[in-house]
């Protein structure tokens, strides 16, 4: 399985469209097998979860993400975690330990039609 985190700063981004990066976890058995950060290749609607997608992620933590963009990755069968904050490292752990819970988006930005909202 793996799990990108929307990375920003060695921290949870805000937003999971505009971050600088993602921190990809390959795991097994519970267990981180393999991490590598990958750049965003670029915030447009509709993009980021069928590229994530095609590169075997099955759940994404972020900030915040709207509800369109939840309602994709819910159509490409990935799971979303919102509101979650604090260092990648710490979130992972949490992930694996089985004690990560989502909550409210943390997305502060106007919303205009990047699909956010």
């Amino acid at each position: 399985m793996i799990i990108a985190v929307a990375t920003e700063n060695n921290m949870v981004a805000q937003h999971f469209g505009r971050c600088p990066e993602y921190t990809l976890f390959k795991l097994a058995e519970n267990n981180i097998a393999e991490e590598q950060t990958i750049q965003n290749p670029g915030h447009e609607p509709g993009f980021l979860p069928g590229y994530l997608a095609e590169k075997g992620v099955k759940c994404i933590i972020a900030g915040g993400m709207g509800p369109r963009a939840q309602s994709l990755f819910d159509d490409h069968s990935i799971e979303t975690y919102t509101g979650v904050t604090g260092p990648v490292r710490d979130v992972i752990e949490a992930y694996l330990s089985g004690e990560l819970k989502s909550g409210p988006s943390a997305c502060e930005h106007p919303h205009g039609n990047h699909g956010c909202s």
